[in-house]
């Protein structure tokens, strides 16, 4: 029998890094750019609103909260405070969670 047939199958959450990977924090937002002109103003909500949801999905799976279920929406709000961001909305923390949930 093959040495790979051994090995267990880590679990879904579990990391198959050799060596423990560093994230870098605090957390330093990247520089903006002008968003284009001329959509309408829905457009300009609904995409700032999925940024800062994408933002706070990558934060929460940096600090180890890796099922929708754990993101509550205190834990939500209070990795913003950690990461400078104002608290995010209930539809934003609801879009986080479908963000973790949909783009495993």
């Amino acid at each position: 029998m093959p040495a790979a047939a051994l090995k267990p199958k880590p679990l879904p959450t579990q990391s198959t890094a050799k060596h423990p990977v560093l994230f870098d924090s605090p957390y330093e937002p990247v520089v903006k750019r002008p968003l284009p002109a001329g959509r309408p103003r829905e457009w300009y909500v609904t995409h700032n609103r999925r940024l800062k949801a994408m933002r706070l999905a990558i934060a929460l799976l940096d600090s180890g909260i890796y099922q929708p279920a754990q993101a509550h929406d205190d834990t939500i709000r209070s990795t913003a405070e950690e990461i400078g961001m104002r608290p995010p909305s209930d539809t934003t923390c609801h879009m986080v969670r479908a963000f973790m949930r949909y783009n495993r």
